[in-house]
Formats: structure tokens, C-alpha cells, sequence
């Protein structure tokens, strides 16, 4: 092992991570006090007196991305240079148009490409996503329909996340982990509890780098991100199209609902915006304001 080289961190601990580096995977202790999540890249020197660990963590560096979790209006990072964040549908359970949307606003204001995975195709009748694919397509958002669990389509979606780094988000049930596990050939239980409390995994976030430079974060913090850290500015941003009529409006201050001269408001009743989009811009912003 060199004297210093950069690494990746793929595994993050209370006190200790593991980190991927050019002559191999180490456990390291963390110098100091730094903030460290999955996904950081990190720079690491080897040591003789940290007990059962390699090496030390002895700088981050500059985050090109960072998703955040939020509590009480503070944040905190949960996972470090992603490129592209995956929202899975499903009929059943239902995923939620307030779902889709909102984590499409996450994802652009922390600079990160969303895209939609239809899962569970073969439980749908065809075509029945199309109306919703055709939806998010116009805003420009990448859309894939798969089964997971059968592990149909998959070829696209790994031509798709080749040399990126992705993380995916959906409700219980939704195919999480099996699609994890089928993109990075590592079996990955549920972290939710069955109603009998049988076995789950640990709480721990996971970066799987696999074939064509494919990464994948498996993070179960991904489960309690709000919205409380943004601001309107930020959720307005995420909804393209509402944003391009509201630059319109009369009054910059618009609220975009009854306002005389609300270029959204007119672009609503003459369908130039779908009114799924409108009440969820309208609820995000509500969950801001609280």
C-alpha cells in the first residue's frame, strides 16, 4: 500500500468505514471528527496502531452530489455522489403521484438526475403505464418498465446506469431490493419487518460497484427524507413546467393559485399543465410552509 491514496467509502459505520482504493478494500478509522457517508471519496494513509483496521481517514473530499435527510429543519447527509436517483412505480402497492414528484424535486435540487422504473410488469395489463410514462417523458424524465423479480428489461436500464452511480427509492413493497440484487448479484433482504418480525438486515448503507462501472448505493436512509429543508424556490424548480409559466405571472411575489394575472393558474385551465402536477406542487409547498 502506498503512503496516501484517494479511496471511496462503500460501507460507513459509527467509528469506522470500509473503503475501496486502488490496491484494494481497507477498514479505516476516521481522523478527527468529519462528516462521512456511502459514496464520499476519501483520502487514506496506512497506519500500525489502529487496531484491527488498516488505515485512516484523513480527508474528505469535495462532494459532487449529496442527498440529505431532514429533522427539526436540520439536515444531514445520507449518501454522497450520486448522478442518478431511481423511482420505482407499482400498482401494487400504489405508488402515489405525490411520491413521484417529490422525490423528482429532491433529486434536482441536489443535482441529481431522477428517472422512473415501472416494476412489476407482469402483473400490469399492457400499456397501463403509458399514459403515465407519456406524463414524465414530456417533463423529460427517463422512464423504464421492468420486472425485478423476473428480471425482464434489465439490459436497458444497465446500458442506462453504465459508469454512473444510482440510488433507489420507492415505497415498501415496491421491488427495492430485488432490483439491488438483481443489478448488483448480491442478495439483499428487506429491511422492513414481515408482520411475524422475521429476519431483517442491518441498518447499514452499501455502495456495489459491478460490471460496466455500474455503482449502486443500497442506503435504508433513503426512508425518512422530507422536504422540510427546502425552500418554495427549490420545489418550484423541480416542477419545469410550472416554472416556465409562473416566470409569466403578473406579480413576481405569485402564489400561483387564485392570483389576478397567474400565468399558471390560466396554463392549468387550458391543460398546458396536468392538474396531478399542479396539486402537488400546491401540497410540497404547503409541507414547506408548516
Amino acid at each position: 500500500m502506498i503512503k496516501v491514496q484517494t479511496g471511496q467509502i462503500i460501507e460507513y459505520y459509527s467509528n469506522t468505514c470500509r473503503v475501496v482504493a486502488t490496491d484494494g478494500i481497507f477498514k479505516c478509522r476516521i481522523q478527527g471528527r468529519m462528516d462521512l457517508v456511502v459514496g464520499d471519496f476519501v483520502k487514506i494513509k496506512p497506519t500500525q496502531d489502529s487496531g484491527d483496521c488498516d488505515a485512516m481517514i484523513t480527508e474528505r473530499l469535495d462532494r459532487n452530489t449529496a442527498l440529505y435527510k431532514s429533522k427539526d429543519r436540520k439536515t444531514k447527509a445520507i449518501a454522497a455522489n450520486i448522478t442518478h436517483l431511481g423511482i420505482l412505480v407499482t400498482v401494487n402497492p400504489k405508488t402515489s403521484l405525490e411520491f413521484i414528484d417529490k422525490w423528482i424535486v429532491i433529486a434536482l435540487k441536489s443535482g441529481i438526475q431522477p428517472f422512473i422504473i415501472f416494476n412489476k410488469i407482469d402483473m400490469l395489463e399492457n400499456g397501463a403505464y403509458i399514459v403515465l410514462k407519456d406524463l414524465y417523458t414530456d417533463l423529460e424524465v427517463s422512464s423504464f418498465a421492468i420486472s425485478a423479480k423476473y428480471q425482464t428489461n434489465l439490459n436497458e436500464l444497465i446500458s442506462y446506469l453504465a459508469n454512473q452511480t444510482s440510488i433507489f427509492v420507492g415505497n415498501s413493497g415496491s421491488g427495492k431490493s430485488t432490483l439491488t440484487s438483481a443489478l448488483t448479484g448480491t442478495e439483499i433482504l428487506s429491511r422492513e419487518l414481515s408482520n411475524n418480525q422475521g429476519v431483517h438486515t442491518t441498518s447499514v448503507s452499501t455502495l456495489y460497484q459491478v460490471a460496466n462501472n455500474m455503482k449502486v448505493i443500497d442506503s435504508p436512509g433513503v426512508r425518512d427524507i422530507g422536504i422540510e429543508h427546502l425552500n418554495h424556490a427549490e420545489i418550484l424548480a423541480g416542477f419545469k413546467e410550472i416554472n416556465d409559466f409562473a416566470s409569466k405571472c403578473v406579480f413576481p411575489k405569485c402564489g400561483h393559485q387564485e392570483d389576478d394575472g397567474c400565468a399558471v393558474m390560466q396554463a392549468l385551465k387550458h391543460s398546458h399543465i396536468k392538474e396531478s402536477r399542479y396539486n402537488n406542487f400546491i401540497n410540497l409547498n404547503a409541507a414547506v410552509r408548516s
